[in-house]
């Protein structure tokens, strides 16, 4: 898998438990979606996302949006 796909499924997996905890525990948990919302924005114009970083440190392979 490269980082990518990685950051994507990362993301995904954020946003719905973001979704899921503010469901069913607290409505504020809806703020990590936000603040995921966020990051995907401000990566797709600064190239600049942390969990690339680890991604990439844990070996998966570069990839279109996020290479080495």
């Amino acid at each position: 898998m490269n980082v990518d796909k990685a950051v994507f499924v990362f993301a995904g997996l954020i946003v719905l438990t973001s979704v899921a905890l503010a469901r069913w525990v607290n409505p504020a948990w809806i703020l990590l979606a936000v603040f995921a919302g966020l990051n995907m924005i401000q990566a797709a114009f600064t190239g600049f996302c942390p969990a690339a970083m680890v991604f990439r440190r844990l070996g998966c392979k570069p990839g279109t949006a996020f290479p080495s």
